[in-house]
């Protein structure tokens, strides 16, 4: 993940205005461990910026998506995870149990893949989905 000091500098380096809101997701995002979705973010903010609307935070991820600072990840149909754009590669494990998403370390560019050699790949993801080792261990 890139280190990022001032958010605010940070934000404006990738050509986005720094609004409270924005540097409030922004900081919410790389702060987090989860992968969170946009209802996480909203819950976790909707107190201390109590006009923050879920279209905001929609939006502002968008932008943040448009400007290749953030990804959006998908494990399910109708789940949209979202994370900071981290320059090493990593695979996503899913637990089914307590539906935590946790980084992989995987060498995507090492994977030899023949039957893509005529492609040009623009994206890669890699997920798995399980039972983690914590819910494992107490059922």
């Amino acid at each position: 993940m890139p280190l990022v000091d001032n958010i605010e500098k940070y934000l404006r380096d990738h050509g986005i205005s720094p609004s409270y809101q924005r540097k409030r997701i922004f900081e919410n995002l790389y702060n987090s461990k989860e992968h969170p979705s946009v209802n996480e973010i909203y819950s976790v903010l909707i107190d201390e910026i109590p006009t923050l609307s879920k279209t905001t935070v929609y939006n502002t991820l968008n932008i943040f998506i448009e400007k290749k600072i953030v990804e959006a990840i998908i494990i399910d149909e109708n789940e949209l995870r979202y994370q900071i754009l981290d320059v090493k590669k990593h695979g996503h494990f899913k637990c089914e149990s307590c539906h935590t998403l946790y980084d992989i370390k995987i060498d995507l560019d090492s994977l030899n893949i023949d039957s893509l050699k005529d492609f040009d790949i623009h994206e890669q993801s890699l997920y798995f989905k399980g039972i983690c080792k914590k819910c494992r261990n107490t059922n």
